[in-house]
């Protein structure tokens, strides 16, 4: 027997759909502006109060939760300008504005290796203490360096015993927070494209070790930030070669995690188009390569939504493009904020000119649009309440952005049958010159 369902807005009004998709959306808005923020003090990208940070970036990442010293596996978190208590009321306010502060971990400086049982589990203790008293709404996982490395087993089954126990550590720390909170942990990742895409070239040493730690968190996993600097060049699913810095680079890498990708470690099966982000420096001094102007930016993130031609060679493998693609990410807020690399929020302000200003679902009449029974295995009734999508074409995509469906709109009624469809969790998408949800 198979089910089907449907998810509806006025682009995209989100209805019932399973639980871990249906505690994404209402978490974190979609699209959404996403940012690291320094917990320290930088003289070119100084030290900004938390609950200061400009209110576009509804998703921010505290950096970093580290090792104590002599370890690799005890964790901690000190603020380093302002009380426990004070930062603690600071995230406090951002949550009260309906933001999400997440604790981002490691860094390029601060590897974490789970060796042993022992190692595994005091990490987990320390890590759901930090979540505890801060009150952080989740987990970045920002691991660089030597924390993870491939030597074997396969995407899907490996055997490196750090993988197997980071993966599970996760899994254990949400099981923690979903029992003390009431509700899912945020889970993100920004991993280094040779952790990722890399893992074309090859399965081996740090080629593709994130990808065992993303398949087996796939179903938790609400974003992955396709990091694209300090990456160098990388192979597109295309089999070309492109470089960090330009409009083709951030469409093929944000392409390759959506499509997937064959591995010498198996296939890598690919995330919703609503889980991908693109992860770019805030100005040119934030990272060692791959600043991308802001008119390249927008160029390439309209392309991979489908609204906007190719801005390069890339040719996506989907040519109508990821409505649902997620948005951006940034290091850092902080040096977004200067502006001595260009204006102050130069980021920010490039995402306004991308995504605008989205409405959110609460905003929208949820009378506009009724669709029954959903979950449902063969008849879709989708009722319109007044005629503004009359006719309008109405688009039904699957998650990873392909079109299976257009309907014409010529009635309060369509009555779509579903059963030639597989089984899945499939988008409707319908919109008229007056009502744009960019969602």
């Amino acid at each position: 027997m198979k089910t089907l369902k449907f998810n509806l807005s006025s682009i995209i009004l989100f209805l019932v759909l399973a639980t871990t998709f249906n505690s994404l959306q209402a978490q974190i808005p979609n699209p959404t502006l996403i940012g690291y923020f320094h917990n320290w003090q930088d003289a070119n990208a100084p030290y900004i109060q938390l609950d200061q940070v400009d209110n576009r970036y509804k998703v921010i990442d505290v950096s970093f939760a580290v090792p104590q010293a002599g370890t690799d596996y005890k964790m901690q978190f000190v603020p380093d300008q302002v009380s426990q208590a004070t930062f603690i009321s600071q995230i406090q306010t951002l949550q009260n504005q309906g933001r999400k502060v997440l604790i981002s971990i490691g860094g390029a400086t601060a590897p974490i290796t789970l060796n042993s049982i022992f190692e595994r589990d005091t990490f987990i203790t320390t890590m759901t203490g930090i979540l505890n008293t801060f009150g952080f709404d989740g987990i970045d996982i920002d691991l660089e360096g030597s924390s993870l490395s491939v030597s074997g087993g396969t995407i899907s089954n490996p055997t490196d015993q750090p993988i197997i126990y980071m993966i599970y550590a996760i899994k254990q720390i949400m099981a923690n927070y979903q029992a003390t909170n009431n509700q899912k942990m945020i889970l993100t990742m920004a991993p280094e494209t040779a952790f990722v895409q890399g893992g074309q070239s090859a399965y081996a040493g740090i080629w593709g070790a994130y990808l065992p730690v993303i398949h087996g968190l796939r179903d938790s996993l609400d974003i992955l930030h396709v990091q694209l600097y300090n990456s160098g060049s990388m192979y597109g699913i295309d089999n070309n070669i492109y470089v960090q810095g330009t409009a083709d680079f951030i469409v093929a890498m944000c392409e390759a995690v959506i499509q997937g990708f064959s591995t010498a470690g198996g296939s890598f099966v690919g995330l919703s188009a609503s889980k991908i982000a693109a992860g770019l420096p805030a100005c040119s001094s934030a990272a060692g390569g791959g600043y991308v102007h802001p008119d390249t930016v927008k160029a390439a993130i309209n392309y991979l939504r489908g609204a906007g031609p190719a801005p390069g060679s890339y040719v996506m493998a989907n040519p109508a493009g990821y409505p649902s693609f997620r948005g951006l990410m940034t290091w850092s807020i902080n040096w977004d904020a200067v502006s001595t690399c260009s204006s102050s929020y130069a980021f920010a302000n490039t995402y306004s000119s991308i995504y605008g200003s989205p409405t959110s679902v609460s905003d929208q009449p949820m009378n506009v649009i009724k669709v029954y029974p959903n979950p449902t295995e063969s008849v879709l009734n989708i009722d319109f309440a007044n005629n503004d999508f009359q006719n309008e074409t109405l688009k039904v995509y699957n998650l990873v952005g392909h079109v299976v469906k257009s309907i014409k709109i010529d009635a309060s009624r369509i009555a779509f049958d579903v059963s030639e469809l597989p089984t899945g969790i499939y988008i409707i998408n319908v919109k008229n010159e007056r009502i744009r949800f960019t969602k």
